[in-house]
């Protein structure tokens, strides 16, 4: 069923108003064989709207992907698990705790859905979810049918797959599966203030439901709510640069923070942005968050536009501060 000039702004986590010209919700894989035997000019497929800007109305189709449902395929060390696109992605983590199955405790409390995690590689407390994806399973929307994606595949990079560069609207996720441990779990503590939250809580060997929980109380002290206060999440990647740029900048920052990563040193975009002066900054009724700089809350009723703009101040201001030019994590759709 298709509904015409519909309205976005509950469909979208920084709560920007904004209309599509059609509206289409897929609940299983074999609509869009249907959907798209006539072509379609102009698409976005849609998931949880975490993770999007809307920087005016929707001149096309947006694809709303609902599909639900879990299968499981065990060995004896492991698990895949296969999990529909249109799945909430906490629930499915809390889903594979409950199981006790590991790997994705880390990721808890991160928005969206099954099938945008692939798309950006999200990740979190030193797990990306490339380190778990088996297959990416979709719709080619060039070559009308199913197709099957391995990990290697996808290209996965830091905030980045196959699906956000030669694949952009051209293939449509609808399954991802997950290889998780079904014991002898490997849990990943040093990152962020995992292990400090355990010791509070007097955990010492600590289960991976009580690495879920601690990650849970981290994120909710650190991110805003977007139902009370209107956001898309991290909006900037955190830049990576090269040894050299790095020894360079920290002569005149110094106790900026970093990490070594393959390719570079990667120094935490919210660091950057919050000793440009921006943290707790607003203009108007669009600001950054108080308690975390990578996030721009919608306070008002602000465009997309707007908040684009706002963001587009920033990445100037840090640019000249400190000779880094921020990327947007955030999807920008016009």
């Amino acid at each position: 069923m298709v509904e015409l000039n519909k309205n976005l702004q509950a469909y979208n986590t920084m709560n920007v108003k904004v209309v599509a010209k059609q509206w289409v919700e897929i609940n299983q894989e074999t609509e869009l064989e249907e959907l798209f035997s006539k072509p379609l000019e102009k698409f976005y497929v849609l998931g949880g709207g975490s993770n999007v800007l809307f920087r005016s109305d929707f001149d096309g189709v947006i694809l709303k992907i609902n599909n639900k449902g879990i299968e499981e395929i065990h060995n004896d060390e492991n698990v895949e698990i296969i999990a529909q696109a249109g799945e909430n992605w906490h629930r499915f983590v809390q889903f594979t705790l409950s199981k006790n199955y590991g790997g994705l405790e880390n990721l808890s409390l991160i928005p969206g859905t099954v099938g945008a995690a692939p798309i950006q590689n999200i990740g979190a407390y030193g797990v990306e979810v490339k380190d778990l994806i088996t297959n990416v399973y979709g719709f080619d929307v060039e070559e009308k049918k199913m197709k099957v994606f391995t990990n290697s595949e996808c290209q996965f990079g830091y905030r980045d797959s196959i699906f956000k560069k030669e694949l952009k609207e051209k293939f449509i996720i609808t399954r991802v599966g997950f290889k998780l441990s079904k014991k002898n779990h490997q849990l990943r503590l040093g990152y962020g203030s995992i292990l400090e939250t355990l010791k509070q809580k007097n955990i010492q060997n600590p289960s991976i439901q009580e690495v879920s929980q601690a990650v849970i109380e981290i994120r909710e002290s650190k991110l805003p709510n977007p139902e009370k206060e209107p956001n898309t999440g991290s909006f900037f990647k955190n830049p990576v640069i090269s040894e050299e740029k790095f020894l360079s900048l920290q002569k005149k920052c110094t106790g900026i923070p970093f990490y070594e990563v393959d390719g570079g040193i990667k120094v935490p975009a919210g660091w950057l942005i919050e000793h440009a002066g921006w943290k707790g900054r607003k203009q108007n009724e669009i600001g950054v968050h108080p308690r975390q700089a990578l996030v721009i809350v919608n306070y008002g009723n602000s465009s997309g536009k707007a908040v684009f703009d706002f963001s587009e101040q920033i990445i100037k201001d840090v640019a000249e501060k400190f000779g880094i030019t921020l990327e947007r994590e955030v999807n920008l759709i016009n």
